[in-house]
């Protein structure tokens, strides 16, 4: 009797597996489904200062430690001017990101971080959040050309002098986002989706 009832166990625990199994599959096809449906979310694009797709003025540009840096040279490099500030709580959580961003774009990207306001503040900065690696320029004028109101902001200008990307980045993705806008040759991964899904 006892081996008989030890028996049904084995089966009854084996088909609960296999439907837990079942089970698994098909929630794993709704998160794939789910996937498929919710857009990723790029960077948030305005519609002030250059567009993508239009040329970028010549501006020469110096940084905090007194080197040359040219806004908008032809190339095979790109720029991505990232606009930060001191007292941006995102834009400091960014940075690590950012950095990390320099590093796995180096073949083809030059970041560039852009401000204005007082010099010793953002020197200060500089010091505190370790960021001696990148260029850092101060100019109010640089700013306004991208009609720039909302931190962090992000232009991604290509060698060619466009504007390739641009956008406010609030994380990893959204400043992904820009790189992948560029390499998919579409102002930004949404108007790509969009496209997409109307061919």
């Amino acid at each position: 009797m006892t081996l008989q009832a030890l028996a049904v166990t084995v089966l009854i625990l084996g088909l609960l597996v296999i439907a837990l199994l079942i089970l698994v599959l098909a929630l794993a096809r709704q998160v794939g489904v789910l996937f498929e449906r919710v857009a990723p979310i790029g960077a948030l694009i305005t519609d002030s200062g250059p567009g993508i797709g239009d040329p970028v003025p010549k501006m020469d540009l110096t940084t905090l430690d007194g080197r040359s840096i040219a806004v908008g040279v032809a190339g095979d490099r790109s720029q991505l001017f990232f606009f930060v500030s001191p007292d941006c709580p995102v834009c400091k959580r960014l940075l690590p990101i950012l950095k990390s961003a320099r590093t796995a774009e180096a073949g083809w990207l030059d970041v560039v971080l852009a401000s204005d306001g007082e010099r010793n503040i953002h020197e200060r900065f500089v010091r505190e959040r370790d960021l001696g690696d990148f260029p850092y320029v101060l100019s109010r004028d640089f700013g306004m050309i991208f009609r720039v109101s909302r931190l962090p902001f992000a232009v991604l200008i290509d060698g060619s002098r466009v504007v390739r990307a641009k956008g406010l980045v609030n994380n990893r993705e959204q400043l992904e986002s820009l790189f992948i806008a560029k390499e998919i040759g579409s102002p930004s991964i949404q108007h790509y989706l969009d496209r997409a899904a109307v061919e």
